[in-house]
């Protein structure tokens, strides 16, 4: 298994995975907005900033992660995990590369953002020692508004 810093050229392998994983979320209530990404939507973010790590097993891309940084931490989102592979660690790997990276450039806060409607996502954070501190109604780049709860670790 190998994890690589992604670039604008890996845009379709973010992709790829993302929607793999978020497809479970098609007839969410909500559908994710990840849904409506596009590979070329993510290769402008890549090329203006945005960071993502991908997860390999047997030369496959199986999990990425999608993350910026800011005066003081790293933000990640669009935590993606294959579903075939859900399960195995993969999602716990991935954040502890993103916060190993985030102490690495100097930074002292990981921040995350989930949906309240998915309370397996919160627990997961919660088990890596991330803490709850706001709710919000945010609206997602479809425009739909929904409840969302901010997570952070002091790294």
């Amino acid at each position: 298994m190998g994890v690589v810093l992604a670039d604008s050229q890996h845009a379709h392998i973010v992709h790829k995975v993302m929607m793999q994983a978020f497809k479970e979320y098609e007839h969410a209530t909500s559908p994710s907005s990840a849904l409506s990404e596009t590979v070329s939507s993510i290769e402008r973010a890549l090329q203006n900033g945005e960071q993502a790590f991908i997860s390999y097993m047997e030369n496959e891309p199986v999990a990425m992660v999608r993350f910026t940084l800011n005066d003081e931490g790293i933000y990640f989102f669009r935590l993606s995990v294959v579903p075939e592979k859900q399960g195995q660690g993969l999602a716990k790997m991935l954040i502890a590369e993103v916060e190993n990276y985030a102490r690495a450039q100097g930074k002292s806060v990981s921040e995350c953002k989930v949906r309240m409607s998915v309370p397996r996502n919160i627990a997961l954070y919660r088990a890596l020692g991330y803490v709850i501190t706001k709710e919000t109604m945010a609206e997602n780049l479809n425009g739909i508004s929904l409840p969302v709860v901010t997570m952070e670790k002091t790294l």
